[in-house]
């Protein structure tokens, strides 16, 4: 049963090295769907080349990777750059790991709770159950596919600091599958403190972690009681230590808090309008100035205020909260790229049991492809060429996020679906017998 995983690691690594000794890797990494102004690999070598010059990377508006990873990188650097590929691809393969022991542990804990639930969901619901089997299959599936993704094949060989965010998100989900609050919210700092908006997903770990708890000690889960608080209060806590003793430590290698504002600072107030695979750069390059303001509240609330209307109705599920969230930050961030798709995309099999109810897959599924294929095209055709404008560009930009909405919405309304038919049959019927047709409000 191990050939077939260690066969796809195998293949994963192998296109990895075969394209990292290619000049494909010095193409993607100079590619704006695959490397933004935070992640890419040329900022990060300006950075260690001014912080061996004795300037601070910070001083201008080039360097925007936090210190950590620069003096990472530093010390890979200083052992030789043959070392670098070799990182990227281990920082792959642990994330591959972390992300196939969580969806084993995520798929435990759905199957634990659907055997508890059984007695109530309806005789005509067989299809919609998750089976043992899955605890095996899906997790193996969940590695190949970050591992064969071609959005993360990029990522890795175009060398995007990002991979770093994925292994942090990726422990993020394990360990709080698992309830460990201490490994969790030390994962979940470092996702912050990378790039800030994995923040939000204190709240479904938190309500996890709740959940753990009350399952443990046997009782009914209260949100609202005196233990769930001081359990919401201790997640919070840990995870607001953990983060600063993360820029604590910043602080002590550059004496200086001037990274604050050259990472979460740019995130937050977008000052480089290179244009991406967002919808930031289009519109802020088009409006006038003084409606910057307006807009980018309006832009940036919009990846935060999803949370307490999902944390509401999906309160029995927060670790599918906490993947839909995942999909929001990679619409809505300031700086996406290709490789903001890869946890969320590998961690789809897991809510395989929903697939029933899914209407859009093929569309979403012909939109990734049309602006892979097709984003590239017209940057070339706008940049180079000069035979197009940055309409183009961007139509497929929104092509993509498009996708991604779909996708979300998608996933969304066969997970509520499902749920509802387990309890009522697929066909609810009214007293007298008759079929009645579910909607959802």
């Amino acid at each position: 049963m191990a050939a077939p995983m260690l066969f796809t690691i195998f293949l994963g690594v192998f296109v990895r090295i075969v394209l990292f000794n290619s000049s494909l890797a010095s193409w993607l990494a100079d590619r704006v769907e695959v490397s933004t102004p935070l992640t890419s690999w040329k900022s990060v070598i300006e950075g260690i080349t001014l912080l061996q010059n004795g300037i601070s990377p910070y001083a201008g508006d080039v360097f925007h990777e936090t210190p950590l990873v620069l003096y990472f990188f530093h010390h890979v650097l200083s052992v030789g750059p043959w070392l670098v590929p070799t990182v990227f691809v281990l920082l792959d393969l642990i994330t591959a790991c972390l992300l196939h022991a969580g969806a084993g542990h995520c798929l435990t804990y759905l199957l634990l709770t659907q055997s508890k639930e059984n007695r109530i969901y309806s005789k005509d619901a067989d299809k919609l159950l998750i089976k043992r089997s899955d605890i095996l299959d899906l997790p193996r599936l969940v590695a190949s596919i970050y591992l064969l993704n071609p959005y993360t094949i990029v990522t890795c060989v175009g060398q995007s600091t990002i991979v770093v965010t994925h292994l942090a998100v990726a422990a993020v989900f394990l360990f709080t599958t698992r309830g460990h609050r201490f490994a969790a919210t030390l994962a979940l700092a470092a996702a912050t403190y990378q790039s800030l908006y994995p923040a939000m997903t204190v709240v479904p770990c938190a309500m996890h972690l709740v959940i753990l708890k009350a399952q443990t000690g046997s009782s009914v889960v209260s949100y609202l009681s005196s233990s769930s608080i001081k359990s919401y209060i201790s997640t919070t806590v840990m995870f607001i230590f953990w983060l600063g003793c993360l820029h604590g430590l910043s602080f002590l290698m550059l004496d200086s808090w001037d990274f604050l504002f050259s990472t979460y600072g740019c995130i937050l107030t977008v000052p480089n309008l290179t244009p991406n695979m967002g919808l930031f750069w289009y519109f802020f390059t088009e409006m006038f100035e003084h409606f910057r303001h307006f807009f980018l509240w309006v832009y940036q609330i919009n990846v935060f205020i999803y949370t307490a209307p999902l944390a509401i109705k999906l309160r029995k599920h927060p670790l599918f909260m906490m993947y839909i969230q995942c999909i929001i930050i990679a619409i809505f961030k300031s700086y996406p790229a290709f490789g903001d798709t890869s946890v969320y995309l590998a961690l789809l099999p897991v809510w395989s049991h929903a697939f029933y109810y899914l209407r859009n897959s093929l569309v979403v599924g012909v939109m990734f492809v049309l602006s892979s294929i097709l984003a590239p095209i017209l940057w070339q055709l706008w940049i180079y060429s000069g035979s197009a404008n940055a309409n183009f560009f961007f139509a497929f930009t929104l092509v993509y996020n498009t996708a991604q909405i779909f996708l979300a919405t998608d996933v969304l309304y066969a997970f509520l679906k499902r749920e509802f038919a387990l309890v009522n049959g697929m066909k609810p019927t009214d007293k007298d017998g008759n079929t009645q047709q579910a909607v959802l409000q």
